[in-house]
């Protein structure tokens, strides 16, 4: 058989689980497991990132690369005949705004082509079956997409209440055995399942503590946010439009991206009764609302006729704080402007990575912070929020100055020089890059 053919026989197997994922969203589906053949793995392969981070066997994508086909092949073999074994993963903490950190697990490169091989199953089966309040870690959805939802619901003057959640340690916290339930509800094939079962239960390497956790999935791996939102599709978003409002009297929404959610009410009696009821619902499986970031607040959108610049309360999803304002004709918007913890970080980054590369060239200096600033104005660049971006790119200008200054003591770079130094080699430009609502006057 050609390559040709037996390309288009595993298209014609996939877009077979396809359509009848589709066609039944209630069905267990069978013989996923004989979907990840040869020509996946190596499609998995090719989406890992080509300056991956390695996990402890200390080999990099390029290296496992550079044997492809004998590799894809060997791993093809063992994962048939049940042979197949996840490392440990490698685990680093990464600083949070908050002064603590947050653990992530790095595996090594053929364990994530095989998290990348199950993603690719589990998005043809569960997409379908998805809600749409859901955006995080899902083909042609991102943020920006929850933000606009979001915004369309409080400008139409049907939220009142808005109910801003946090889980703790949400990927930490997820019951494996409750998962592998869930799981089972759309699979019906041990072979797949224990391949997921071998990612789920994997030891963690940190530093030289060795630990095998019986609860979570790894932060890092790419199986993990699918997983988190398959979870968090039983846990929260079927319960909630299914269950709970149907039970309420007024309007109500559900906004969530990954473990990270907002639901706007617009009666007050039925957000407490929803926000004690979410407690239980969430300590059925193993997880825990975070008691001093969960809160209810009033977020309705004054009348016309109040006084002063910023409605009352405000609250975060997504990196951007909420708010009322008014416009030029004095009608009132709901507003995002970044968050002052995220802009701290934002600049404080920029500023450590002025101070560790200011011994580059000048031009070397200069196309990193443009990709740095290009990056924070690509999500933060939306309409309303501008002055924060200006802000984030004075303060960029201040960062280089001030550790292009220190390199030498022989000759001080002065404000006017440097000034001419941004001319020819300038920084991104405060701008609008996307548009969560029409134009507001």
């Amino acid at each position: 058989m050609s390559d040709a053919q037996t390309s288009e026989d595993v298209s014609t197997k996939r877009l077979k689980v396809a359509e009848r994922a589709k066609r039944e969203p209630e069905a267990r589906l069978l013989a996923l497991a004989r979907l990840i053949d040869e020509e996946m793995l190596t499609e998995a392969y090719e989406r890992i990132r080509n300056d991956a981070a390695v996990g402890v066997d200390g080999v990099k994508k390029e290296q496992w690369g550079k044997a492809l086909l004998a590799n894809v092949q060997g791993l093809h073999e063992r994962m048939k005949q049940g042979r197949y074994r996840h490392q440990p993963v490698r685990r680093v903490h990464i600083p949070k705004e908050s002064g603590k950190t947050r653990p992530i697990g790095i595996s090594c490169i053929e364990d994530k082509v095989v998290q990348n091989a199950l993603t690719m199953v589990l998005e043809i089966i569960y997409e379908p079956v998805f809600l749409d309040c859901s955006y995080g870690f899902r083909p042609g959805r991102n943020a920006h997409d929850a933000l606009r939802t979001l915004n369309a619901e409080c400008m139409s003057g049907k939220i009142n209440w808005v109910l801003e959640a946090d889980i703790e340690s949400y990927f930490d916290s997820i019951n494996r055995k409750q998962l592998m339930e869930m799981l089972r509800q759309r699979v019906n094939d041990e072979s797949f399942m224990r391949l997921i079962g071998k990612c789920l239960h994997v030891g963690v390497l940190d530093g030289e503590q060795y630990t095998e956790p019986s609860t979570g999935t790894a932060q890092g791996s790419s199986l993990s946010p699918l997983l988190g939102n398959v979870y968090l599709h039983h846990v929260l978003d079927v319960w909630f439009e299914r269950e709970a409002k149907p039970r309420l009297k007024g309007h109500a929404c559900l906004v969530r991206y990954a473990d990270d959610f907002v639901i706007g009410f617009e009666l007050e009696h039925d957000a407490r009764r929803v926000m004690e009821a979410l407690s239980k619902r969430m300590a059925r499986f193993g997880l825990r609302l975070h008691p001093e970031k969960t809160r209810l607040l009033p977020f309705n959108k004054p009348p016309f006729g109040q006084s002063g610049g910023k409605g009352p309360g405000n609250f975060d999803f997504l990196g951007f704080t909420l708010y009322w304002r008014r416009t030029r004709r004095g009608h009132w918007a709901q507003n995002f402007r970044t968050r002052k913890a995220r802009q701290r970080r934002s600049r404080q980054a920029i500023d450590d990575f002025c101070q560790r590369q200011r011994h580059k060239s000048v031009k070397e200096q200069h196309a990193a912070l443009r990709r740095r600033v290009h990056g924070h104005i690509n999500y933060f660049g939306v309409n309303g929020n501008i002055d924060s971006i200006a802000g984030l790119v004075r303060a960029t200008e201040r960062s280089w100055y001030k550790w292009l200054r220190r390199r030498s003591n022989r000759t001080r770079l002065t404000w006017q020089r440097f000034r001419e130094l941004l001319r020819a080699f300038p920084l991104p430009r405060p701008q609008v890059k996307v548009q969560l609502w029409a134009t507001l006057t």
